[in-house]
């Protein structure tokens, strides 16, 4: 890239910036007044003490359970830590941490980058764009039990489509839901398909803030499609970007069924995930006490990685 081409990109993201050299900056809004203060205070109380009544109670009940050794109807006794050293002594616990780490990092990534590029796609004037639009839709919009039956169909015997089209082209008759590696790859496909929707939307709606403008300057300039790219479009949605990571991950980390309903965790717990894992200790072991330790190490893990990712939102501004 050459240095008129980064000086062009420069003044042409100029251009959208809230502030900028020889641009005055904007008005700051005054501190609200002490009596003001009170009286925000006074409305948002209510509604603060019934967020706290309603998840608060179960947040203390489950760290009780946390340091207990009980079961689902009795607390059991107190056993302070031992279940949180107990889980991350268990080698099964550090099989789901690593699938769950592949899975979310294919889950937030794939999905972004499809619905980046699909939204990109829709900016441009293409046939039955209303439709297709809706068509894309569908995998986020319809049921997860549908779509996880409708996958099996496709993936889970010998005798099924995909199957029956690998056998045709004379590579085996591979098994996607018994091989612990395909098994592994078919259900992380499985969630950027039902994902990529949420991240075309939410990249849809980050580009309608850049203007065209800012493209034709950038090509009177000399920049090439990937340096716009590059230069343009990814600076300008950065903060929508950051966003959609963030619910993503959470999303990825949380999320039970699209596991669940396709391989159960299997072949060989090759697919179980952190909250599949908590969920056969304390649904299928009984043993609370473990299961609800991990899902407080899941929430510790979830709350680390939002505060970094909020950092770069606050960081993230066009230069």
């Amino acid at each position: 890239m050459t240095a008129s081409t980064d000086t062009g990109l420069a003044r042409a993201r100029r251009g959208l910036a809230p502030s900028g050299p020889g641009r005055p900056a904007p008005n700051r809004a005054s501190k609200l007044s002490s009596q003001t203060t009170r009286t925000y205070f006074w409305l948002i109380l209510p509604s603060v003490l019934l967020l706290l009544l309603i998840n608060g109670y179960p947040l203390i009940y489950a760290a009780i359970q946390a340091t207990h050794n009980g079961s689902l109807i009795d607390a059991g006794d107190f056993v302070g830590f031992a279940n949180f050293t107990d889980v991350l002594g268990s080698a099964a616990f550090w099989k789901a941490v690593q699938f769950t780490i592949v899975f979310t990092i294919v889950g937030v990534f794939g999905s972004w980058a499809v619905g980046l590029g699909l939204a990109l796609l829709l900016r441009t004037k293409i046939p039955a764009g209303g439709t297709f639009k809706v068509l894309l839709l569908l995998p986020w919009v319809v049921p997860i039990v549908v779509s996880s039956t409708s996958w099996n169909w496709l993936v889970a015997s010998p005798g099924s489509p995909t199957s029956a089209l690998f056998k045709a082209f004379g590579l085996g008759t591979p098994l996607f839901l018994a091989d612990p590696t395909l098994a592994a790859v078919t259900v992380c496909l499985f969630k950027v398909w039902v994902s990529f929707p949420f991240m075309m939307m939410m990249s849809a709606g980050a580009l309608t803030s850049v203007d065209n403008t800012v493209y034709e300057a950038a090509s009177m300039d000399g920049a090439t499609r990937w340096q716009q790219f590059t230069g343009i479009t990814l600076p300008l949605t950065a903060r929508s970007t950051y966003i959609s990571w963030i619910l993503m991950t959470i999303f990825c980390v949380n999320d039970f069924p699209t596991i669940y309903l396709l391989t159960g965790g299997g072949p060989v717990d090759a697919t179980t995930s952190l909250v599949v894992y908590a969920y056969r200790k304390v649904f299928q072991d009984f043993q609370t006490g473990p299961g609800v330790a991990i899902a407080f190490l899941m929430t510790l893990t979830l709350v680390v990685i939002s505060a970094a990712l909020y950092r770069q939102i606050r960081k993230s501004s066009v230069e």
